[in-house]
C-alpha cells in the first residue's frame, strides 16, 4: 500500500506519515542550522561583530581593506576567552518561535499582517472584477475574441516586476498602486484561464438548454456560469499564492507598513529568526485562504461534492454572498470618495457585527446541513 504507484492512504496512515514528515521536517531544518552555524567571541563583556561581516564586500573599501580586517578578525579571536554559537544564515527552530514574542511586541506584527491582508483581499476584488466579466465577453463572443484573445495571452510574458516603475509613476507610491499592482498580477494570469475555463464547457448541456428553447442570456445564466464558476475556485485557490509574492513586491517600494516591509527591515538587521518566523506567518495566512476558498467551493457548488440536495445549502449561500457584499461595499466606497480611515472606530464595529451575524447564519446553515447528512446516511 506504502509503495504503490498512486496508491491511497487509509485516514490512519496519513495522519501517522504526516506527524512523522513533520518531524523529519523540523529535525533537518534543526540539523541544517546547527552545521551553518559560527562561534563568535566575547570581548570585554559583549558580543562584538567580526569587522569582516559589517564590510560590503562590494565596496572599495572591502577591497583595499581585506587584509587589515581579516587581522583584526584574528585578534579578536585570539583575545577572546569564551565564544557564542550564532546562526547568521540559518536560525534553528526554536529560535524562530521564541522570537515572535519581540515580533508582536516591538515590531507591530498583529498590525503589519492585518495591513497586508486588507490590500491582498482589496487586490483579489478587483481582479476577479475586472477578470470574469472581461473574460466571458472574450470567451463568449467572437467579436471580443478576435480583437482581443491574442493580446490576453500575450500578456502572461510581461515581467510584471519590472513594471514596477510604470505603477508608481500611474498611482502614486501610496497604497493605490500596491492594490493595482497586485490586482493586475493576478489579472494576468487569470484573464486566459476564464477563456479556457469557458472552452472546456460540454456541449452537451448546450445542446439541452437549445434544445429547451433558452435564450443567450438563460445560456449564460444556467450553463456558462455555473460550469465556469465551479471550476474557477480551483484556479483562484492556486493564485493565492502569487498573491502574496506580489504583495511582498509592493511593500518593499514604499515601506509604511505590511509584512513585506517587516521582512525587508529584519533581513537589513541581520535578525534571521524572525525573517523566518514572518515567512512562516505568510504561510499560514495562505493555508487558512486556501481552506476559506475550498469551504467556499464545497457550500457553493454543492453538486461537486453532493449528489442530493441538502437542507442549509442556500442559507450558507446568502450568509457567504452577504459578507462578500459588504466587502465589495468598503473597496467599491473610496472610489466614490469615501474616506474610510475616517469612519474610524464606527467602521469598525460595523464590520464586526457584519461579521458576528454572517457567522452565526452560516453555523445555522451548517447545522442543517450537518442534519441532513446524518439523515441520509
Amino acid at each position: 500500500m506504502l509503495f504503490k504507484l498512486r496508491g491511497k492512504l487509509d485516514q490512519k496512515w496519513d495522519i501517522l506519515l504526516g506527524v512523522a514528515g513533520l518531524a523529519l521536517f523540523i529535525l533537518g531544518w534543526w540539523l541544517l542550522a546547527e552545521a551553518l552555524s559560527v562561534k563568535r567571541p566575547i570581548v570585554q563583556g559583549f558580543n562584538p561583530i567580526l569587522p569582516s561581516s559589517i564590510v560590503d564586500q562590494d565596496s572599495s573599501a572591502a577591497k583595499i581593506n581585506l587584509d587589515s580586517i581579516a587581522r583584526a578578525d584574528s585578534l579578536l579571536f585570539a583575545n577572546a576567552k569564551e565564544f557564542v554559537k550564532v546562526y547568521p544564515l540559518l536560525p534553528p527552530p526554536d529560535r524562530v518561535f521564541k522570537s515572535y514574542w519581540p515580533l508582536i511586541k516591538e515590531d507591530s506584527l498583529a498590525k503589519n499582517t492585518g495591513r497586508s491582508i486588507w490590500l491582498n483581499l482589496q487586490g483579489y476584488f478587483w481582479a476577479l472584477a475586472i477578470a470574469i466579466p472581461l473574460g466571458f465577453l472574450i470567451g463568449l463572443l467572437p467579436l471580443f475574441r478576435g480583437l482581443f484573445s491574442k493580446q490576453v495571452d500575450a500578456m502572461r510574458y510581461l515581467p510584471l516586476t519590472a513594471l514596477t516603475g510604470l505603477f508608481i509613476i500611474w498611482f502614486g507610491i501610496e497604497d493605490q498602486m500596491k492594490i493595482a499592482f497586485l490586482a493586475f498580477g493576478i489579472i494576468v494570469y487569470l484573464l486566459p484561464v476564464v477563456v479556457q475555463r469557458i472552452d472546456e464547457v460540454d456541449d452537451v448541456y448546450l445542446t439541452t438548454v437549445f434544445t429547451l428553447g433558452a435564450t443567450n442570456w438563460q445560456t449564460i445564466r444556467t450553463v456558462y456560469l455555473p460550469a465556469v464558476m465551479s471550476k474557477l475556485m480551483d484556479d483562484i485557490r492556486v493564485l493565492t499564492a502569487i498573491s502574496w509574492t506580489y504583495i511582498i513586491i509592493a511593500e518593499l517600494l514604499n515601506r509604511q507598513g505590511g509584512i513585506g516591509s517587516l521582512i525587508y527591515i529584519k533581513a537589513r538587521q541581520g535578525q534571521v529568526d524572525r525573517v523566518f518566523a514572518v515567512l512562516l506567518v505568510i504561510i499560514l495566512i495562505g493555508f487558512i485562504q486556501d481552506r476559506i476558498f475550498v469551504y467556499m467551493d464545497r457550500r457553493l457548488f454543492p453538486h461537486k461534492y453532493y449528489k442530493t440536495t441538502l437542507r442549509g445549502v442556500l442559507q450558507v449561500k446568502y450568509a457567504i454572498g452577504a459578507m462578500i457584499l459588504y466587502l465589495a461595499i468598503l473597496f467599491l466606497l473610496p472610489v466614490f470618495g469615501v474616506n474610510l480611515s475616517g469612519m474610524g472606530v464606527t467602521l469598525v464595529y460595523v464590520s464586526v457585527l457584519a461579521g458576528v451575524a454572517g457567522v452565526v447564519v452560516m453555523l445555522m446553515g451548517e447545522l442543517e446541513i450537518w442534519q441532513s447528512l446524518k439523515k441520509s446516511r
